[in-house]
């Protein structure tokens, strides 16, 4: 089978901006599962986010 480059050439490009995630001003860390923790302003940005492109 012929290999299909455009997909292969297109697969290493990040199809969104991770500047703006929640995760992106990390608070602090849990100490035994190692999950990060967003600030407040962070969660409180993504939830208007959620809630205003409800569909």
């Amino acid at each position: 089978m012929a290999s299909n480059k455009k997909k292969d050439k297109n697969m290493a490009l990040p199809t969104e901006k991770q500047r703006t995630a929640a995760w992106a001003n990390i608070e602090k860390l849990q100490p035994e599962s190692r999950v990060t923790v967003p600030d407040f302003e962070q969660v409180k940005n993504a939830k208007e986010w959620v809630d205003s492109n409800q569909k």
